[in-house]
């Protein structure tokens, strides 16, 4: 069976959303059409971004506005990941969080303190932060240097995050701005890591022969599915140029110029 007939063999697709379903503000035409296929022939869809800026309720009205209704359970997040991390890994911790309010309620909902008193700070915790202040540089700059062993945890590696005029600095560019300043690099959470699909796979019963994930990026939505073991779909809808694609290492199993061909082949 060839990769692009395997995907009529798929249960679960994990999709990522910015530059793979809708660019910014704008949702791409064939999405309403792809997810409603999904549904009628049996099969699960999930929202899985690294993009730790918004809560999920965030994503929610977010998908609302564009026409796509959304429920809590439909989502896998960065910010969901870390929180699962964190529960297993630092239970009961204090965090410093240099991200955006939303990333810190999504953190206390999952039970933690979230503190700006760096003297009982036990993790440093780093997301996509929006609402980004160099007081809080300042301070995760004071922490990585006065404290050698304090656990330092980011949510995501994206260095952009697109947009509908092209890219603004994402996660991984401040944890960069953070190294030459401490020569410390965080744990990483997000995608890359398989961890995002393997908690879908867990939460839907799904094998990883059912299950693929369909992003625009290699070094994040490719290379998760490809340590998680599915199938990858990369979209060039979003960040990766053809250039890019063959300048890469890791290659996805299919390529598409858009997840629109996901629904030619389904429907």
């Amino acid at each position: 069976m060839g990769d692009t007939e395997k995907i009529k063999e798929i249960k679960l697709y994990l999709f990522d959303m910015d530059g793979t379903l809708y660019l910014g503000d704008r949702l791409y035409d064939f999405t309403p059409s792809l997810l409603e296929a999904i549904r009628k022939n049996g099969g699960k869809y999930m929202f899985m971004t690294n993009n730790s800026s918004k809560s999920v309720f965030d994503y929610i009205k977010k998908l609302d506005r564009l026409g796509i209704k959304a429920e809590y359970e439909d989502f896998i997040t960065s910010s969901q990941a870390t929180s699962y991390y964190l529960e297993k890994h630092h239970k009961n911790a204090r965090l410093y969080v240099c991200g955006t309010e939303s990333l810190k309620e999504e953190l206390r909902r999952g039970g933690f303190t979230v503190t700006e008193n760096l003297d009982e700070v036990d993790v440093i915790v780093m997301g996509f932060d929006t609402e980004l202040t160099f007081k809080k540089l300042h301070d995760v700059s004071y922490m990585l240097l006065t404290r050698e062993n304090i656990p330092y945890i980011a949510t995501n590696p994206d260095y952009v995050c697109p947009t509908e005029f092209g890219s603004v600095p994402d996660c991984g560019s401040v944890c960069d701005m953070l190294y030459n300043v401490s020569k410390r690099r965080p744990l990483f959470i997000g995608k890359p890591e398989p961890l995002m699909p393997l908690l879908a796979m867990e939460k839907t019963g799904y094998t990883k022969e059912q299950t693929a994930v369909i992003g625009d990026r290699i070094y994040t939505d490719i290379k998760s599915g490809l340590n998680a073991g599915t199938l990858t779909i990369l979209v060039l809808s979003g960040e990766t140029t053809r250039e890019i694609l063959d300048t890469s290492p890791e290659k996805p199993h299919i390529v598409m110029e858009s997840a629109k061909e996901i629904l030619d082949i389904i429907k």
